[in-house]
C-alpha cells in the first residue's frame, strides 16, 4: 500500500473487520480523508505528523487468547485521539489494565438499547437519554481500567462506551459505522471534529484536476493501453488519462459476447463518437464461447474468461509500439480486499484481478489513478469529468459478465435469451425510476427447464431468476422489496416477449447467507 504521507488524515487500523472500509466511507463522507492500514504497518510507520485521529476497528480476534493482534503502545503517549471500536475497545482496554472475558451470557448480536451514564464530548448530540446500537461481540470488558470513565451501557455490557478524556482515547463497543445504530454518523462528527480537531479538506469534485496532474508528471510523452470495459471503474480512468495525455492513449475494448444486450457497440460509439477516444474494438465472441462449451464450473468459468482475456489483450498490446504504461480501475476496496489484516496470505478476503494479477513479461508500468477511492467517490469524479449518466450510475457488473449469470452451461442460445430477458427487465426498472434506488439488479438463467402452458400448447421451457439488492459497498446486502405490482408487470413482459422462459422467479435472500451474484 502507497501511504499518502502528505495529507492530513485519520488512520483506520484493520483487525481483520468486514466493516472496515465502511468506518472508511464514513469519515470520508464527512470530508476528511481515511485511510486503512494494518497493525503491521502502524508498527513499521516512521511519522505520525499527519495524522490527526487513530480507530481502531473491529474484528474476529480475542484479547483474551495469548496472542493476540496489538497497536504500539506509543500511539497512547503522542496525544492523538484515539477511537477503538468493539475489538478496538476491548484492546484499549487490556493493554491499560482491564479485563476482558469471553461468555456467553455477554454476547450481543445485533440491535441493543444503550443508555447513558455520563455526558461526554464523544456523545454529544449522539446519545441524549437511550439508543439504539447495533452490536456484534461475545468478548466483554469485566473491569475497567483505573483511568477510564463509564459512559454509556446496555443491558449485557456495562462497558459499551468508556474514555479517558485526559489522554483522549475512547472506546465503544458497538458498530457506529452500520445504519442500525440510530445516528451513528453524529458519533463519528464528534471525535473528528470535537476531539480529533480535524478541517473538512477531503473534496472528491476537487480531486479531479490532481489526477490529471499527477498522470501528466508519471506518463509524460510516453504511450498508455487501458483495458476499457464500459462499467464506471475503467471508464473515469480512460476519461482521466485521456484529459492528462490525449492522442497518446490507447484504449482496447475485447467483446467476449458475455455483456448485456447492445451494451457493447453503446459503450463504444460514446468513447468513439462523444468523447473522441483512440479506441480499438476485438470481437471475440465466438473465442469465448468456443472456449466455455461444455463448461458448467463457476470457477472454471471464471478461470477461462480471465486468462482468455488477458491473452487477447496481452497480444493486442504487443501489436502497439513503444507502449510503457498500463491504466487500470483499481479501486482502495481492491487493494484492501487483497492484503489481510495480519499479514499472513490465508486471511486476505480475495485476490483480486487488479492487484498484482497481470502477466510479468508485458513489462509495463502502472497507473492507477483511482486506487485511494471508493465506488461512490469514483461516481462523484466521473460526474465532475462529464461522463455520461447511463455508465456513470451504471450497476456493477462482474468480469466474466452473463457467464456467471448463466448457471451451468453457456451456448449462444442461452446467452441471446438472457439478453433479452435482462434487457426487459433493466428498461422496466428505469421505466417505474427503480433503478437508482437498487445497489444491482440483473436477470439469470438457471439450469433446469419446467413445464409451462402456452395458448393450447405445453412448454418445457427455462427459468428465468431475477436479483436486485440494496447495499453500500457490496459486502453485505438485501434484496429489494418490489411492489407486487411490478413483479406481476415485469414477471408477464418477460414470459410474453422472451422465447425460451416460461417461469420468472424473483431472490429474496440478503447477503449473508447467500452473495449478490449467483456464481
Amino acid at each position: 500500500m502507497q501511504f499518502q504521507s502528505e495529507k492530513e488524515k485519520v488512520l483506520i487500523v484493520d483487525f481483520g473487520s468486514q466493516l472496515t472500509k465502511l468506518i472508511a466511507r464514513r469519515v470520508r463522507e464527512l470530508e476528511v480523508y481515511s485511510e486503512i492500514i494494518t497493525p503491521k504497518e502502524l508498527f513499521d510507520l516512521k511519522s505520525f505528523e499527519k495524522i490527526k485521529g487513530i480507530i481502531l476497528s473491529g474484528g474476529p480476534a480475542t484479547v483474551t487468547s495469548n496472542k493476540f493482534q496489538s497497536v504500539p503502545k506509543v500511539i497512547f503517549k503522542m496525544k492523538i485521539p484515539i477511537l477503538g471500536i468493539c475489538y478496538g475497545l476491548q484492546l484499549i482496554a487490556k493493554i491499560f489494565g482491564g479485563k476482558i472475558k469471553s461468555s456467553k451470557k455477554r454476547r450481543e448480536f445485533g440491535r441493543a438499547i444503550l443508555y447513558k451514564k455520563k455526558s461526554s464530548i464523544l456523545i454529544r448530540n449522539f446519545l441524549n437519554k437511550k439508543n439504539i446500537v447495533w452490536m456484534s461481540h461475545e468478548d466483554a470488558v469485566v473491569k475497567l481500567p483505573n483511568s477510564f470513565k463509564v459512559i454509556a451501557s446496555t443491558k449485557e455490557s456495562k462497558f459499551t462506551i468508556i474514555e479517558n478524556h485526559k489522554e483522549k482515547i475512547y472506546g465503544v463497543q458497538f458498530h457506529p459505522e452500520v445504519t442500525h445504530t440510530e445516528n451513528g454518523k453524529k458519533l463519528f462528527k464528534n471525535f473528528l471534529f470535537s476531539i480529533c480537531k480535524i478541517k473538512k479538506k477531503w473534496n472528491i469534485k476537487s480531486q479531479s484536476k490532481r489526477l490529471i496532474n499527477e498522470i501528466k508528471q508519471i506518463v509524460k510523452t510516453d504511450k498508455v493501453i487501458c483495458a476499457l470495459s464500459g462499467g464506471v471503474d475503467s471508464s473515469v480512468v480512460a476519461l482521466l488519462v485521456n484529459r492528462a495525455i490525449k492522442k497518446n492513449l490507447i484504449c482496447i475494448m475485447v467483446d467476449t459476447g458475455l455483456m448485456r444486450k447492445n451494451e457493447f457497440s453503446q459503450t463504444y460509439n460514446i468513447f468513439k463518437n462523444k468523447y473522441k477516444l483512440n479506441v480499438k474494438l476485438i470481437n471475440a465472441s465466438n473465442l469465448f464461447l468456443n472456449k466455455l462449451k461444455n463448461v458448467s464450473n463457476p470457477e472454471k468459468k471464471r478461470k477461462i474468461i480471465g486468462k482468455l482475456f488477458i491473452k487477447i489483450f496481452e497480444n493486442e498490446s504487443k501489436k502497439i509500439k513503444n507502449i510503457k504504461f498500463l491504466a487500470q480501475g483499481t479501486l482502495y476496496p481492491d487493494i484492501i480486499e487483497s492484503r489481510s489484516s495480519s499479514g499472513s496470505k490465508t486471511s486476505k478476503i480475495k485476490s483480486h484481478h487488479n492487484v498484482g494479477g497481470l502477466p510479468k513479461k508485458m513489462n509495463l508500468k502502472l497507473v492507477e489513478p483511482l486506487k485511494e477511492f471508493f465506488k461512490d467517490e469514483v461516481r462523484i469524479l466521473g460526474k465532475s469529468l462529464g461522463l455520461v449518466k447511463e455508465i456513470n450510475l451504471k450497476h456493477p457488473f462482474p468480469g466474466p459478465g452473463l457467464g456467471i449469470r448463466i448457471v451451468g452451461k453457456i451456448t449462444a442460445e442461452r446467452v441471446k435469451i438472457l439478453q433479452e430477458a435482462d434487457s426487459i427487465y433493466i428498461k422496466e426498472l428505469i421505466k417505474f425510476k427503480l433503478y437508482k434506488n437498487i445497489w444491482q439488479a440483473y436477470a439469470a438463467l438457471l439450469p433446469i427447464k419446467t413445464v409451462g402452458v402456452m395458448g393450447d400448447s405445453r412448454t418445457y421451457e427455462n427459468i428465468c431468476l431475477l436479483r436486485a439488492v440494496t447495499s453500500e459497498d457490496g459486502m453485505t446486502a438485501d434484496y429489494f422489496n418490489f411492489p407486487k405490482s411490478f413483479l406481476d408487470s415485469i414477471s408477464n413482459k418477460i414470459i410474453n416477449n422472451v422465447k425460451g422462459i416460461n417461469r420468472v422467479v424473483y431472490d429474496i435472500t440478503s447477503k449473508p447467507p447467500s452473495t449478490i451474484e449467483l456464481e
